[in-house]
């Protein structure tokens, strides 16, 4: 009986802890940082941040005067072979939930415990769009020359490369005909999620963000202000 006592406690003390840092996370999602732009000027380059109501991709241009990613990303290797891209979108996540969960339902127990646990790899999604229309679910943002190179500089390096070369993972389990998944760096966790990225890659170019935040929904109250 002590021993049944002794491992309720600790299941009901796990759970506690995880109600209270979900609850503090989202608490601290709201709370913004460089939500003062006024010392950036010409501030007259585009960027979007999209969400499918769980995740955020950052789109960015396929290539300007600024920073080229033709040097890296071939838009052929899709599985509709498109020959040509405007824009680009980067969403880094958990390999095992973007190659094995086509859709929420499909989600298996064992998938979700690796990813929140430091037990799988991870991947970078990237899809290619012809033009970017602005709604609630996509936000124009708007950076100058320094702060672009900046947030392409951190995406690049959450790629694993391999002598300058991004790594293509060979996979038949693409969300569509215009996208492909590379080998990133690092490891999902309940820590870090594909939101926490997304906001740390705004933050890298001292753009609007969260102070911390593991949902897409504390980036877009950021710009919905």
């Amino acid at each position: 009986m002590k021993t049944l006592k002794k491992i309720v406690a600790y299941l009901l003390l796990i759970i506690g802890f995880f109600v209270i840092y979900l609850a503090l996370a989202t608490a601290v999602s709201y709370i913004p940082v460089n939500k003062d732009q006024s010392q950036y000027k010409d501030q007259n380059l585009s960027v979007y941040i999209v969400t499918n109501g769980v995740h955020t991709d950052i789109v960015v241009p396929y290539f300007n005067e600024v920073y080229d990613w033709r040097s890296y990303l071939d838009p052929s290797l899709t599985p509709g072979k498109r020959t040509s891209a405007q824009w680009v979108g980067f969403g880094w996540g958990d390999k095992g939930f973007y190659l094995q969960t086509p859709e929420w339902k499909d989600l298996k127990a064992s998938v979700a415990f690796k990813a929140a646990f430091w037990l799988s790899e991870s991947a970078m999604h990237v899809t290619y769009h012809d033009q970017m229309i602005a709604d609630q679910d996509c936000i124009e943002i708007k950076l100058n020359k320094e702060q672009y190179k900046q947030l392409c500089a951190f995406i690049l390096n959450r790629f694993d490369q391999d002598n300058d070369k991004l790594q293509l993972i060979a996979t038949d389990q693409n969300y569509g005909q215009n996208d492909v998944f590379y080998e990133a760096k690092g490891r999902y966790n309940l820590f870090y999620t594909c939101n926490t990225w997304a906001n740390n890659a705004l933050k890298s170019a001292g753009l609007k963000a969260s102070f911390f935040t593991l949902w897409d929904t504390g980036i877009f109250y950021q710009y919905k202000q």
